[in-house]
């Protein structure tokens, strides 16, 4: 028989309960512009690489691209994110912000940095910074 699962010892559930709270802080400053912790962080992405195909961004973000999709169709709804037929390829978009969404985005790391900081006020500064990295090895 096995043993009862004890959350203490699971690597993913203290990871997704860790993501919710964290999550949680961000979506409740980046709501005062309207956006999401999703949305910004797509934003983000574009803003450092415009002109990136859908499989460049899904990569870079670590997700599939039917999710992707799904969290870019309100973007380009509302013309914060454009796509355009490649030059080498006109099957594959080339995704941007359009300058409403440089204008939102500019507004938006505002609340990011209100985000950060709360988190790192609770979480301690030097704390985050290791933990960023950790995580972030994961990815690399």
């Amino acid at each position: 028989m096995n043993r009862p699962l004890s959350y203490d010892e699971c690597n993913c559930f203290a990871l997704r309960q860790a993501a919710r709270f964290v999550t949680q802080i961000y979506e409740r400053h980046l709501g005062q512009v309207g956006m999401t912790a999703a949305q910004f962080t797509i934003m983000a992405k574009l803003a450092r690489k415009p002109e990136s195909t859908m499989l460049e961004l899904a990569d870079g973000m670590v997700m599939d691209r039917t999710t992707l999709v799904r969290a870019l169709k309100p973007m380009q709804r509302d013309g914060y994110v454009v796509a355009q037929p490649s030059e080498q390829d006109s099957r594959t978009f080339l995704l941007s912000l359009s300058p409403e969404g440089e204008k939102v985005f500019d507004e938006a790391v505002v609340a990011w940095r209100a985000a950060q900081d709360e988190f790192e006020k609770k979480f301690g500064r030097s704390r985050a910074k290791s933990l960023r990295a950790e995580l972030f090895s994961m990815t690399a």
